[in-house]
């Protein structure tokens, strides 16, 4: 099933989800109503009422005089463009603005109209009002194959010359063609939007609440409509009351039945049939119909009292026609919202409002399992093109009732009303930018955008593809970390952190896509042919609800739903809505809505496929795509709704390891030599295999075998391949499934830490930080995800020879020995680049830095360097590339104005100004080689350098390393080659890890990978590991046999030291070994004396402050411990702070030394008095002064004058 896989990654990249959706928010070019066109329509300014017309967004200025209405529709997003200081203006591209620290954004424009009483004047179109944001790779994007050739469309997935030409013009722009976009641009520094999961909206959970003594049962809906979230609750109370609570509105809980009434059902017994259930329900509805009716409290018997009732409670003593406006506006727009607005959808609500209590009164009768809150069907995921939208629906809310104040303040200055001149365009984009920037989001969340991991490529990619639950990480919820079976093939099991988020941040599985929002109304168009009527009587047939809302009844559901199912995969129905026949409770489920995670499967017929083998033909020449597959119903998109429903077999058949019987009986079988010749042939029930085997000569032979099929007519579906359930990082791991689960989840940590080969633009790209592994190579044993994840065409790891023995006990524990020869042979090298930055600033008052070599210009320069500290520097203050510097070395020069006017003298009008110097210097510790300068121009028309210096890091001691397995350790000791143990091959390996690794951690597949390692150097063939279907450990084994090895992978050695063999025989294979960017020189610390902070005069702290050493309160513990006073006094007294201190000894001020007088001199007794010195700390010193500053003066008693 490779191919399905590989034409599914074709046609879209690992990000698409992320792409795909900030394409559905932005105004697209075709005739759809955008997302951001609905909101700027449903724009409402300076009115209350509904607006009933489709002229766009309404704003009424609140003017004496005049009627005057602003419409305004049409938003348009222009290319991307950079506008400089002098208002020249030019597409930009992603690299430039990586660059020039600038945001890729295109500017928005939208058409205004102003009607004055009622007369509209000229159009003003196009008006730009801000500027938005744009996602690399997405539709508006200048990289995009429909823009990057100018007006020529390219089609990259079906054409192999357009896909040459478009990787051809990426290149020419300093793209990487495989980077996969999905990111913004955010002043030089790429963000990412991280999808979060919240709870499904509109769709009734009920669930117990346990806050007092007594147990209630509570329902609760979150309803939304166009951005707004009205939470409704209902609860039985202990006393058998219902009632609702509408936390917008108010804390005051309703009576079921008073809300009803409101709601316009009048009559007892409509009340009765809209809630009943089960039978014993009945007697709980009629006490609270007759408590409602008698009881004085409410006393409500028709829908009159009952409005009057809600007056009271929620609009108590205004006017009477406020209370019955803020009656109106609780039950149409605070009362369940998704239901509609308007007052003859009081009906409808009124019935779901009685669906509601009878789940409640279900769940309390029938002691129910209350709903699942971590099953995701009841989940949505908020993927970057929502996220963007709230930012855009309260930024355009901001931006509209900024318009409406500046245009009431020109008309009342009797000015012509212009938009142009009114509207501030920055309202808008700084909204954005701020929130993209900081990562600070409406809704007061923060964390939504983060920088992007550029680590390795896998990090990158994996960035974009997490899922994060907003619940607090200090809370313990279990339940919300747990891994629940519906997270099946959506999210990873595995990659997850370790620690405090561990559960709450998760990431996608590989084949995934997410809904878009369809609309309902086709669907229910679709219905109405299918015989959905809505009734009189709701009980009688299979209600039918779309996207949670009651839409109209069946008689035979069953065939509804097969009917139904039939009409998506012929493709009249879009193939993301969902469908759930739940036969107990009699209801049907509908969902069109967007952010359910939907995983593909292969439909069976009658317990066959129609997937045939020409079918994966045509699909790898290209004939075929995935596309087409789904549209003609092989294979369909299923949410995890519908998925209860099913009934999937985990894989076709079970392969054997070896062949049963007939001549070829024993031989071992790996997936990749099989081919499945009855393929999609209905009816069957054994699969016919050819399967090509190999002798102990070394011949092939063919060998046919058949099995007994997995799936039944019983079964529904099938999965497509079991591997798909792991993620991104998950599935570069070779033979996960005979490792321990931990140890997988280490695993995918450490790949996103390892060194390799980021994106192949690193030359061009101005990131902070960036490593790059010199020699990356493709592992030996493969997984098949290496083709469709590009980790094949951007490797981070190198093949390690690896033996499994102790030496000399450096490598105790996890640490690892190495080969010195291997390391100067280059294996395991890395380059690190660092860029440093530099403006010339501009600062008020005219003054602005200059970029310069120090001493070469006529003014004077404080604080100047000795000459030979600028000899590298040109005359323009840059250096040379290629030039050697360290820690401490003048990068660029750079001269500043005075920081403050009094730093020069009081005639300071007279003279000239002094400047002060200010390079910038090499970070202290790092040494290496300038590597590219690149000088431009920042958008304040400052110029701008970045310099990239780049450091060669070589392997040494302290250095981490891993597999792939979490098997991971830092070197404990280079050997050098002459001295390391080796075969009587004369093969010396790469590095030598404990024995103690392996059995304790259960890492198998480390033992499995170091065998197919050998396996494949041997026969110069990549090995697969692929989950659930690799090649067995027996093949493995018979290629060892086969190449002149022992079975068990173990060989004599020798000691290189001695030359003699070891007694033992030593486990040697060949294994992929990740190098990660925890490098001892980026961590390495030490100081004696040091810098020392200004106001307390203690060490500065933290490495890159060269700070010292915390001598801290348990480190004290113990000198007290060892009585070793005069230690403490050194450590925390005169290493640290330790000051003298005169003291007079009669007023027990503080003295000071008179050095003209040559004697102390004490505040209250003169120059004569009795003054001794005190050792003490400054801080001691410190709280003096500020007591002091307060009024409060300080006596100091001298201990031996008592």
């Amino acid at each position: 099933m490779q191919e399905i896989i590989q034409s599914f990654f074709k046609e879209r990249s690992l990000v698409n989800h992320q792409i795909a959706s900030y394409d559905d928010c932005i105004p697209a070019g075709d005739n759809m109503l955008s997302r951001m066109e609905k909101i700027i329509r449903n724009i409402r300014v300076g009115i209350d009422g509904e607006v009933e017309d489709d002229e766009g967004g309404f704003i009424k200025l609140d003017v004496v005089d005049q009627d005057i209405v602003i419409r305004l529709k049409n938003i348009q997003l222009g290319e991307p463009t950079i506008r400089e200081a002098n208002g020249s203006e030019h597409p930009s591209t992603p690299m430039e603005c990586r660059l020039r620290k600038l945001t890729y954004m295109s500017p928005v424009t939208i058409d205004f109209q102003i009607v004055r009483n009622g007369i509209p004047s000229p159009k003003e179109e196009g008006v730009q009002v801000g500027s938005m944001p744009i996602m690399v790779r997405s539709k508006r994007c200048n990289l995009h194959p429909a823009h990057i050739a100018g007006d020529r469309q390219l089609y990259p997935t079906t054409s192999n010359e357009d896909s040459d030409l478009w990787k051809q013009l990426l290149k020419t722009k300093g793209e990487d063609p495989l980077d996969p976009g999905g990111y913004f641009i955010i002043n030089g520094t790429e963000r990412v939007l991280i999808s979060t999961e919240d709870l499904a909206p509109n769709r009734v959970t009920v669930e117990i609440n346990n806050r007092y003594a007594k147990r209630t049962e509570v329902a609760k809906i979150f309803s939304q409509k166009d951005g707004m979230r009205k939470p409704l609750t209902v609860e039985k109370r202990r006393d058998g009351m219902l009632m609702v609570k509408i936390s917008t509105a108010g804390t005051t809980p309703i009576p079921v039945v008073l809300l009803m009434r409101a709601l316009g059902i009048d009559n007892d017994q409509e009340i009765f049939t809209a809630i009943a259930g089960p039978t014993e329900t009945f007697k709980y509805i009629v006490a609270n119909i007759n408590e409602v009716n008698d009881n004085e409290e409410y006393a409500v018997q028709n829908m009159l009292e009952a409005h009057e009732w809600l007056q009271k409670k929620f609009a108590a003593g205004q006017q009477k026609d406020y209370r019955e406006a803020r009656v109106d506006q609780l039950l149409d727009r605070e009362l369940l919202p998704h239901l509609g607005d308007q007052g003859t959808d009081r009906k409808k609500k009124a019935v779901f409002l009685g669906r509601i209590v009878r789940q409640v009164l279900e769940m309390a009768m029938h002691s129910k399992q209350p709903n699942d809150k971590d099953h995701y069907a009841n989940k949505r995921v908020r993927l970057a093109g929502d996220l963007i939208e709230d930012l855009f629906r309260v930024s355009s809310n901001q931006l509209a009732r900024d318009l409406k104040y500046q245009l009431e303040r020109h008309h009342n200055r009797k000015r012509e009303l212009r938009i142009t001149s009114c509207l501030r365009p920055d309202v808008l984009t700084s909204k954005i930018m701020h929130a993209l920037a900081t990562g600070n989001w409406v809704g007061g969340r923060s964390g939504v955008s983060q920088l992007l991991d550029r680590t390795t490529y896998l990090a990158a990619l994996s960035h974009m593809r997490r899922v994060t639950s907003p619940l607090v990480r200090s809370q313990p919820h279990f339940e919300a970390r747990d891994l629940h079976p519906t997270h099946w093939g959506r999210l990873c099991p595995n990659e997850t952190p370790e620690g405090q988020n561990c559960g709450l941040v998760k990431n996608a599985a590989q084949m995934i896509d997410v809904s878009e929002y369809i609309s309902e109304q086709d669907v229910r168009n679709q219905l109405d042919e299918l015989d959905v009527y809505q009734p009189e009587d709701w009980s009688d047939g299979d209600r039918i609800h779309v996207n949670g809302d009651i839409y109209g009844i069946h008689k035979r559901g069953t065939n509804l739903v097969r009917h139904f199912k039939s009409a998506r995969r012929r493709g009249a129905i879009p193939s993301e809505v969902s469908i759930r026949y739940d036969s107990e409770n009699r209801d049907i489920f509908i969902n069109t809505d967007k952010g359910r995670i939907l995983r593909p499967l292969l439909i069976l017929y009658d317990g066959a496929p129609r997937l045939e083998s020409e079918h994966l033909q045509k699909l790898s020449s290209g004939e075929m795509t995935f596309k087409d597959l789904v549209n003609e119903g092989i294979v369909e998109w299923v949410d995890a709704e519908e998925e209860e429903d099913l009934y999937i077999a985990p894989k076709p058949f079970v392969l054997p390891a070896t062949i049963p019987k007939g001549k070829h009986a024993g031989r071992p079988i790996s997936n990749e030599n099989v081919e499945w010749t009855n393929l999609g042939e209905p009816g069957a029930t054994a699969a016919k295999l050819k399967v090509k085997v190999r002798m102990p000569n070394n011949d092939w032979e063919v060998a046919s075998i058949s099995v007994p099929l997995e799936y039944t007519t019983e079964h529904t579906h099938c999965e497509i391949d079991p591997q798909l359930v792991l993620g991104v990082c998950a599935s570069l791991i070779p033979y996960p499934e005979h490792n321990s689960t931990p140890r997988v989840t280490g695993g995918t940590a450490m790949v996103k830490q390892s060194l390799g080969l980021p994106s192949s633009n690193y030359r061009l790209r101005p990131d902070t930080r960036a490593h790059i592994l010199h020699y990356p190579q493709r592992s030996i044993t493969r997984t098949r995800a290496m083709e469709t994840t590009n980790f094949d065409e951007r490797p981070g790891g190198q093949n390690f020879i690896v033996a499994i023995m102790s030496l000399h006990g450096y490598n105790m524990q996890d640490a690892v020995i190495m080969n010195r020869g291997s390391i100067d042979l280059g294996l395991g090298r890395s380059t690190f680049m660092r860029t440093y930055n530099a403006e010339r600033r501009r600062f008020p008052g005219g003054q602005v830095e200059e970029i310069e070599k120090p001493g070469s210009s006529l003014q004077e320069v404080k604080g100047l360097k000795p000459d030979e500290s600028y000899l590298h520097l040109e005359a323009d203050g840059l250096p040379l590339p290629e030039k050697y510097l360290e820690g401490g070395d003048v990068l660029v020069g750079k001269t500043s104005p005075p920081r403050f006017l009094e730093e020069s003298s009081g005639g300071a009008f007279l003279m000239a100004q002094e400047r002060r110097e200010s390079s910038m210097l090499v970070r202290h510790g790092e040494k290496g080689w300038v590597d590219n300068v690149y000088v431009t121009e920042s958008l304040d028309s400052g110029r701008m350098v970045r310099v990239m210096v780049r450091s060669h890091k070589v392997p040494e001691v302290g250095d981490k390393f891993a597999s792939r397995h979490g098997q991971k350790g830092v070197i404990g000791r280079l050997v050098d080659p002459e001295d390391m143990p080796f075969t009587a091959d004369g093969v010396v390996p790469d590095l030598i890890i404990n024995p103690h690794a392996i059995p304790s951690r259960m890492t198998v597949a480390h033992v499995l990978e170091m065998i197919g390692g050998k396996v494949g150097s041997l026969e110069g063939r990549r090995i697969d590991g692929t989950a659930f279907r690799g090649e067995k450990e027996g093949s493995l084994r018979d290629g060892l046999i086969r190449n002149g090895f022992a079975h068990s992978g173990r060989e004599t050695m020798i000691n290189g030291e001695t030359g003699q063999a070891y007694p033992a025989e030593i486990f040697i294979g060949c294994i992929y070994y990740q190098r990660l960017h925890h490098l001892v020189s980026s961590k390495i610390h030490a100081r004696s004396r040091g810098r020392v902070q200004i106001l307390t005069r203690q060490p500065t702290e933290g490495r890159a402050r060269q700070g010292g050493l915390r001598f801290g309160e348990m480190e004290r513990d113990c000198l007290i411990a060892h009585g070793a006073s005069m230690v403490i006094k050194d450590r925390l007294l005169d290493e640290s702070d330790g000051i003298d201190m005169y003291v007079c000894a009669q007023s027990g001020h503080l003295a000071w030394y008179d050095p003209k007088r040559r004697t102390y001199v004490s505040p209250i007794h003169g120059d004569g008095a009795e003054v001794y010195k005190v050792q003490t700390s400054y801080a001691f010193k410190l709280l003096l002064d500020e007591m002091k500053s307060l009024g409060v003066a300080m006596r100091l008693e001298l201990e031996d004058r008592r």
